[in-house]
């Protein structure tokens, strides 16, 4: 049994009150470790360590903060094996896919560390003779970092390198199913000489440690990422103390693949984008959009891909995907087909739990491909978060572009086509924050990242991630 403490105020503690929270390992759907499950004072203790330190860190330069950062990011990659270990543990992802996230996680603070240093002001001329103006951006304080278990280290780093690059201290809250890796994550940040203070990590409900730092006036910031509907409740609680917030929420992805494809490049990117993590990720293809001329052949070729998807312990086995990290959402992604196939679809491939012994205890099910779906269906309207997605002809470019728009959100989109017209086209009229043309990979380190309708708003990656994190100051100057 692993026993693990949260760091608080520069140390690593255990709850005031004694309570642990328990983490399963989703393959064997076995306890496995502990960590504690702070309360409402642990939560006020982090806010305050963050907060007694601000001043110091927010004027110490740029150049300074990103030492510390850097030093974490080798740190990062020295342990990865060790982290990605218990990554694949409390969350499923084969090790090889986790140890990749690791390493994502060391290259996100190696960037903040260097975009920290091009945090530019500018100057403005004014009508008025002898005066003149200035932009300057300066930390905004106390930071809140909420992030979720589907991608517990990256989406952790995407917080932590901005926040503290930008100069300002911060309270992570870190999932309660997958809490391990971002406690190893943060310890390398620790161990890289980081002040006391300056980061501080709690575990626990976010029903408990959520209003705290959300109803905290000390907390200026909160970063989300989570479902639409708790991003909501994040908004409207922070409305009283007037936070600045950013949400990356929710997301049901169209891909539209049209008949002047690469074909093999289509198939390939759904199956990779469909199911890859299981399809627990915000920016999973959900729906599925094909020219009617090459529907038929489509469905064939990507339903003949995913049966060669090879499910099993991400840990042991040599498997494309392992089990999914809660039991809730494998009832989730049943729901979602029954709800379907009662409506008219057809199962084209899987739609079950895998057979076997090695799969009885484990939260495992088979990547499913749904046909002769339609937007009366949840898979086409909600999110499913599950290895579950619908295809659908489509006749016109119009009709292309109306169904992927029919859905309350907008975080991304894919296009496959080798017309660039056609290309340019759909990138103007698709709804969305972020769009991949002719590949699968939407989101990258030096671009921004942030959804359009309830998908929230707000930035990460890339200089926008950062300046999230910052306050813009004008100062006028008469100088004559």
């Amino acid at each position: 049994m692993i026993h693990e403490r949260m760091l608080i105020g520069g140390k690593w503690v255990r709850s005031k009150n004694g309570d642990v929270m328990e983490v399963v390992n989703p393959a064997a759907g076995e306890v496995f470790a502990e960590v504690p499950l702070a309360g409402k004072s642990d939560v006020e203790d982090a806010i305050n360590a963050a907060d007694s330190v601000f001043s110091s860190w927010s004027r110490m330069t740029p150049f300074e903060r990103g030492k510390y950062l850097r030093k974490a990011s080798e740190l990062v990659l020295k342990r990865s094996e060790d982290i990605a270990r218990l990554l694949t543990m409390e969350q499923g992802k084969p090790l090889a896919e986790a140890e990749g996230e690791v390493i994502k996680g060391a290259n996100i603070l190696r960037y903040y560390a260097e975009e920290g240093e091009r945090i530019y002001g500018r100057i403005i001329a004014n009508e008025e003779p002898g005066t003149g103006s200035m932009v300057i951006y300066q930390p905004i304080g106390v930071a809140a970092a909420i992030s979720p278990w589907n991608y517990p280290i990256e989406l952790l780093a995407w917080k932590v390198g901005a926040a503290l690059a930008a100069g300002c201290t911060l309270v992570a809250k870190l999932p309660s199913e997958t809490p391990l890796s971002p406690l190893a994550f943060i310890k390398c940040l620790a161990d890289a000489g980081l002040p006391d203070c300056v980061l501080n990590a709690v575990t626990g409900p976010g029903a408990v440690i959520g209003p705290v730092l959300i109803g905290s006036p000390v907390v200026k910031k909160i970063a989300f990422t989570g479902s639409t509907e708790v991003g909501r409740e994040v908004l409207k609680g922070s409305a009283e103390t007037l936070k600045k917030v950013s949400l990356e929420l929710g997301g049901s992805l169209p891909m539209i693949v049209c008949k002047d494809c690469n074909l093999d490049a289509a198939v390939s990117g759904a199956v990779r984008r469909s199911f890859r993590n299981m399809g627990q990720i915000c920016i999973a293809v959900n729906r599925i959009y094909v020219d009617f001329e090459i529907y038929e052949e489509f469905v064939e070729r990507f339903a003949k891909a995913t049966e060669k998807l090879v499910i099993g312990n991400g840990l042991t086995d040599k498997c494309d995907l392992g089990p999914m990290c809660t039991p809730a959402g494998v009832e989730k992604t049943i729901s979602h087909i029954q709800d379907a196939v009662e409506k008219g679809a057809k199962v084209v491939c899987g739609g079950k739990r895998p057979e076997g012994a090695k799969f009885e205890k484990g939260y495992f099910f088979e990547p499913t491909i749904l046909r002769d779906v339609n937007h009366n269906m949840l898979v086409m309207r909600e999110e499913t978060f599950g290895p579950l997605a619908g295809v659908m002809p489509f006749g016109t470019l119009d009709e292309a572009v109306e169904l992927a728009n029919d859905t309350r959100y907008g975080l991304a989109a894919i296009v496959f086509t080798q017309d660039i017209s056609t290309a340019k086209r759909l990138c103007r009229d698709i709804a969305a924050g972020n769009i991949a043309v002719n590949n699968v990979d939407a989101g990258v380190i030096n671009a921004p990242y942030g959804g359009w309708k309830d998908s929230g708003f707000g930035f990460e990656h890339g200089p926008e991630g950062l300046y999230e994190y910052l306050h813009a100051k004008h100062i006028r100057i008469r100088y004559l």
